[in-house]
């Protein structure tokens, strides 16, 4: 019955020295692994040429020099023509609409109030009266 609660892939040590190995073999394990991923970089840095090296080096300072200038460009950019829209295009938005909303009240008084030249002339409501000197 004993043998039947092993499973089949799993061996149990058979002597204390097996097991002190596999203790030991753990550690070495957990002494790799503190070893990051940065300091793996930089001993394989060293298989490469110096020449190798300061092309890399060079190519990385100028590619991380030109995303500093984009993102200040960007960013001034960005400020530019943020204040320029709400200087120059907002104030012409509000006055249009303005515009917009009088030009509508007026034809709602016209449409409610009707002029004493609609009842005569028995014209259409908000059309144009007819001028008195032309039949």
């Amino acid at each position: 019955m004993a043998a039947a609660a092993v499973p089949s892939g799993a061996e149990e040590p058979s002597s204390p020295d097996e097991l002190e190995k596999t203790e030991e073999e753990l550690e070495v394990d957990d002494n790799e692994l503190d070893e990051t991923l940065l300091e793996r970089l930089w001993g394989l840095m060293e298989m490469y040429p110096e020449r190798v090296r300061s092309a890399a080096r060079a190519t990385f300072d100028l590619s991380l020099f030109v995303a500093q200038k984009m993102y200040r460009f960007s960013r001034a950019a960005l400020w530019i023509g943020t204040t320029s829209c709400i200087i120059l295009v907002l104030p012409v938005v509000f006055e249009t609409e303005k515009l917009q909303m009088e030009q509508q009240q007026q034809l709602q008084q016209r449409q409610i109030l009707p002029g004493p030249d609609t009842g005569l002339s028995g014209g259409m409501p908000g059309a144009l009266p007819s001028l008195p000197g032309k039949v």
